[in-house]
């Protein structure tokens, strides 16, 4: 009798793996609930393999069915590999009690997932704004025999790096450094990158230099990293260190790093010097649309818009690479040294090239146009835009409510205002500071409040703008208390009242009260 049941035990066995082979996993599960229900005794083995194919295929629901409702119950359990495969397949679809479940499982156990398992767990966990957890589990896991390889720790310093947690990054990385594990450019990349952005590069760059001086190779984002950063802080000596610490590293630059020097170092070298480092890019075959449009910028800022047309006109064009942004760059520079009317003429050259032009185009010519008095213009510009279907934006309706605000058109301007946000365009801090500044010198003193209050419901906190104009008119309105009142908020968010309107203000107050 026992040799006839572990015959059959044989024969299910190797009839469900059969049909697992061969695709047919619903006949499979068929064969297996047969097999469950017969006389032949499943050991764990045949869970582990069966739920391990469920896993395989999705089946999640009935894996965690049999788990529940055979596994458990009749007193087997899972192996490690197979608890780490739930795991992995619970992940895709979220279902965090479930896991909680098998890992408590899993403790009264005395195992642990396979450290694959735990990564992607805790990856997940991160992505789904659950970090306290992800925390929790690093730090209880080595208790349990699972120590973090550089994977776990790659994975929690970005994820602390993100929500800008850094004093919590610095130890863990300190941890990992003292864990004995050799840090690779993955980490090095997350825990540059992400103190890079927060603003913190001094501290970036003391925390990995160590690690690189030590052999550990990484690649040109951590070095990007660092030279974008110290360039952003006015470092240009730190950044060009680095740049060189690079080249020793046997790092070659990048695109990146490349564009990143035409960004930033455009201010300090001259423009010969960056249309020098562009031809080096280009020997490289490396220089882009953004690269050229980088050079652009650097003969506009130094006042050479003639050299920056010839350039876009002769070498980009001639190489395909000339777009609304060239143009752009080139139409306000003109407009900048007040040569409006060749800005037009590049906008209607643009048209004729086929280049679409966006709202920055408009934005840039109607305020030149408006600012000389070239009203028939804008409102030409205005019309092709809207023939052009092009959306206004934010600073395209600031822009003009601006103009009419200086112009005294008042009224208009709160048209303009009003439509900008019947548009669906959200007014920001500048086109509430636009308005009312027209407000207060139109001498419109609860105008100017209403607007103010407004702002703030819809979530705008005011700056130093804002509650200059608002004080200025309160006092103009002779109304004292209130425009006390708003100093007193003013100086609580760190703000500094004009000096002119402090002292009247504190002289009207003292004269108020008789002091």
């Amino acid at each position: 009798m026992y040799h006839s049941v572990a015959a059959r035990r044989l024969l299910y066995r190797s009839t469900i793996s059969y049909y697992v082979k061969s695709g047919l996993i619903d006949t499979a599960i068929q064969l297996f609930d047969e097999m469950s229900q017969s006389n032949c005794r499943l050991f764990s083995i045949d869970y582990n393999r069966f739920i391990g194919v469920l896993l395989r295929h999705s089946h999640l629901n009935l894996a965690e069915n049999y788990y529940h409702h055979h596994v458990i119950p009749n007193g087997f359990s899972l192996t490690p590999f197979t608890y780490s495969r739930f795991i992995t397949a619970l992940c895709s679809v979220k279902n965090f009690l479930l896991i909680e479940s098998l890992l408590r499982d899993m403790d009264d156990l005395g195992i642990v997932p396979d450290i694959w398992a735990f990564n992607i767990y805790l990856n997940i966990l991160c992505r789904e704004n659950r970090l306290e957890t992800a925390l929790q589990l690093f730090q209880t896991m080595p208790l349990k025999g699972r120590k973090p390889d550089v994977v776990s720790y790659t994975i929690i310093i970005d994820a602390l790096c993100k929500v800008k947690r850094f004093d919590e990054v610095v130890h863990v990385w300190r941890k990992l450094i003292d864990s004995g594990l050799k840090p690779d450019f993955k980490v090095c990349a997350a825990l540059v990158v992400g103190l890079c952005s927060g603003g913190y590069v001094d501290l970036a760059y003391e925390l990995v230099v160590g690690v690189i001086s030590g052999g550990v190779e990484v690649n040109c984002l951590v070095y990007n990293a660092l030279i974008h950063g110290f360039y952003k802080m006015g470092k240009k000596d730190k950044a060009e260190a680095i740049r060189g610490f690079m080249s020793k590293n046997g790092c070659a630059p990048d695109l990146v790093t490349y564009n990143i020097l035409l960004n930033y170092g455009c201010d300090e070298v001259t423009v010969d010097e960056a249309e020098r480092l562009v031809e080096t890019m280009e020997r490289s075959g490396m220089a882009d649309l953004y690269s050229y449009n980088e050079l652009l910028k650097a003969f506009c800022k130094a006042y050479q818009v003639d050299r920056a047309y010839l350039y876009m006109v002769n070498k980009m064009q001639s190489k395909g690479v000339c777009d609304a942004v060239s143009y752009n760059t080139i139409i306000v520079a003109f407009c900048k040294v007040r040569r409006t009317e060749r800005a037009y003429e590049l906008y209607e050259e643009m048209c004729r090239k086929g280049i679409q032009p966006d709202v920055v185009t408009f934005t840039v010519l109607i305020k030149a146009f408006l600012r000389k008095g070239g009203s028939n213009v804008a409102n030409k510009l205005l019309v092709e835009m809207k023939a052009m279907r092009i959306v206004p934006d934010v600073i395209f309706y600031t822009t003009v409510v601006d103009h009419q605000c200086k112009s005294g058109n008042i009224d208009k301007a709160y048209g303009v205002f009003c439509d900008m946000v019947e548009n669906g365009v959200s007014p920001d801090v500048v086109s509430y500071n636009a308005i009312i500044n027209g407000f207060c010198k139109a001498s419109r003193v609860m105008g100017a409040w209403r607007l103010y209050e407004e702002m703030q419901v819809k979530g705008l906190d005011p700056d130093e703008v804002t509650f200059n104009l608002i004080v200025g008119v309160l006092i103009q309105g002779n109304k004292i208390s209130e425009a006390y009142r708003v100093w007193d908020q003013m100086m609580e968010k760190g703000f500094t009242l004009n000096g002119d309107l402090s002292n009247i203000l504190v002289n009207a107050v003292q004269s108020r009260d008789g002091t």
